[in-house]
């Protein structure tokens, strides 16, 4: 076993993690909802929302597929809360959440431009 050259710092910040973690449940959640956005159909749904609100058959337009696997994935992603709808006469209509979920898209994009 190897030994740490730095316990006394490396102690304090392993303290300072522990009180900054979040609770069992809130970790779930959030491992939820990147396991909703790791599917890249449903990324390419998100992305073709950032625009603004749409319904299923401009969805599809937008990313290619069907309607029924479109449907499919928008479920999952209302289901997770990433996505909402309204009802517009026989329509429904789709688009994201929040601003969160751009933000959280453009973080990501923006990640893979970082050299490591």
């Amino acid at each position: 076993m190897a030994v740490c050259n730095h316990n006394e710092e490396h102690a304090r910040a392993a303290e300072q993690a522990k009180r900054n973690m979040p609770s069992e449940e809130e970790v779930g959640r959030v491992a939820a909802c990147f396991k909703a956005l790791s599917e890249p159909a449903r990324l390419k749904i998100l992305f073709a929302l950032r625009g603004g609100e749409m319904c299923v058959y401009h969805i599809v337009e937008a990313v290619g597929g069907n309607q029924s696997a479109v449907s499919h994935q928008l479920r999952t992603l209302r289901a997770a809360g990433i996505v909402r709808t309204r009802r517009d006469g026989q329509n429904i209509v789709y688009s994201l959440a929040d601003a969160h979920v751009i933000a959280v898209l453009e973080l990501a994009c923006a990640h893979l431009q970082c050299k490591i």
